[in-house]
């Protein structure tokens, strides 16, 4: 059974380079036995602001990136459940899985940032420790109160939105996804005519 175990909640949409690179590091930096890609089925932070390809796409797409990279695993919990995803719910679900584990919420900077516009953020830190990824250079100002981890991960200038756009017009993805996640963007028809 693991014993340390991370959470690296997202959208996925597409998942890329960048985080896998997260993933890697901050496995290795913390010693951590498993980091969950956890696929949020509805993203409460993008409603409104987007159209969020299917879950199970994004799902599909996770598990061709992590594949069989040691220690990474897609997670579909959130999407089990159904209706919007808040960590503090799956960090719940992570302890029930895992007893006696513990839990490691991994976070961008920009994530970290915005800690208490989260639901039930008290309960995310109770449950877990705060992992924030850190890019070289200047650290953004976290909220305080809190016992952040800070890991620094090499800075690549991918986004899923660029991503999404490059599909939408033609442009190659080659290099900023791996190749089991651009059969499944093919294989399924994903992005196509889609704008960011």
């Amino acid at each position: 059974m693991p014993q340390r175990i991370g959470l690296f909640g997202g959208t996925f949409d597409p998942p890329h380079v960048g985080h896998l690179v997260t993933a890697v590091n901050v496995r290795h930096a913390l010693r951590l036995d498993l980091v969950v890609l956890m696929v949020a089925n509805v993203p409460w932070q993008k409603v409104g602001s987007r159209a969020v390809t299917p879950a199970e796409d994004r799902l599909a797409m996770v598990q061709a990136a992590v594949g069989d990279v040691d220690g990474l695993v897609a997670g579909r919990t959130e999407i089990d459940r159904g209706g919007a995803s808040y960590t503090a719910d799956t960090l719940a679900a992570l302890a029930e899985a895992y007893p006696g584990a513990d839990l490691f919420t991994i976070v961008g900077d920009d994530a970290a940032a915005g800690l208490l516009s989260w639901e039930r953020y008290e309960e995310v830190a109770a449950r877990s420790g705060l992992v924030v990824v850190d890019r070289p250079g200047a650290p953004v100002v976290l909220p305080g109160g809190f016992d952040w981890i800070r890991v620094e991960v090499p800075r690549l200038e991918v986004s899923s939105t660029d991503l999404r756009a490059r599909c939408a017009d033609g442009r190659p993805l080659d290099y900023l996804v791996t190749e089991p996640v651009l059969d499944v963007i093919v294989e399924r028809g994903l992005y196509s005519g889609v704008s960011a």
